[in-house]
């Protein structure tokens, strides 16, 4: 006779139910934290933008197109900023999800796995707000030497910037995950090494599709610190592998 495997499928989509339901609540309660603080968040968006000489010059104006738009940036701006506050208790329910398939010693990475998520998620945004707006606006906003006036719609350029931070706070969770995966087995610093090349393409495409402009200079600033992130992944991998495959040289 067949075994029924119904009861612990539906056993499995209710626990998925319930860590998304979790998930969501905290998403709502950091969304509604950042809501409180939404103006001072967007004048913090804005602060690249006032280092230009097109916008010390008085030339440039942000502007909204539509009756809604206040409204409309100001909820995306509350859920990223509520995102990232929330993200450590989402990835915790993530990791209570898929825990009762691990090993007793792989559970064990649970802490390491979403403080080390959480942290390497808000790095990438610093170091994307600090290191990489700066010269990347300033270049485009002022391209032509403050010559001409101009008029950017709020709402556009926030959801630039919000989409550079979002990013590479997903790009520094690289390491961190190289780790997490070799520990559990699923892959090792060989593995990555051997894929340098197909990385390395893969990230110049990547590079050239969130970069606003075709310029190589934008487009290398993005490429090499992501790439940097991937040759961290694959020294943390081999320094986090077991200690029998620990001896392998890093190819």
């Amino acid at each position: 006779m067949a075994k029924d495997t119904t009861a612990p499928l539906l056993d499995h989509l209710e626990e998925l139910r319930s860590r998304i339901i979790y998930a969501l609540i905290f998403l709502v309660i950091g969304a509604g934290a950042a809501w409180t603080y939404r103006t001072q968040l967007i004048e913090l968006l804005k602060e690249p933008l006032t280092h230009t000489q097109l916008y010390q010059s008085g030339k440039l104006q942000l502007v909204v197109m539509q009756l809604t738009d206040q409204f409309i940036l100001s909820f995306n701006v509350a859920l990223w900023g509520g995102l990232a506050l929330a993200l450590p208790f989402i990835l915790h329910q993530v990791w209570l999800f898929i825990a009762p398939g691990l090993y007793p010693e792989e559970r064990r990475w649970a802490a390491p796995f979403v403080m080390g998520a959480g942290l390497s998620f808000l790095a990438g945004g610093v170091f994307c707000y600090f290191v990489i707006l700066p010269p990347m606006v300033k270049f485009l906003a002022d391209f032509l030497g403050g010559q001409v006036a101009g008029m950017f719609n709020l709402s556009a350029y926030l959801s630039q910037i919000v989409t550079f931070l979002v990013a590479f706070g997903i790009f520094f969770e690289l390491p961190i995950l190289a780790v997490v995966l070799t520990k559990i087995g699923i892959v090792n610093h060989t593995l990555l090494g051997r894929a340098r090349k197909v990385a390395f393409m893969a990230i110049l495409v990547l590079a050239a599709v969130i970069t606003p402009t075709p310029d190589p200079w934008n487009m290398m600033l993005v490429a090499l610190p992501i790439y940097a992130l991937y040759e961290l992944g694959v020294v943390l991998s081999r320094m986090s592998a077991p200690r029998e495959a620990a001896t392998g040289a890093l190819e």
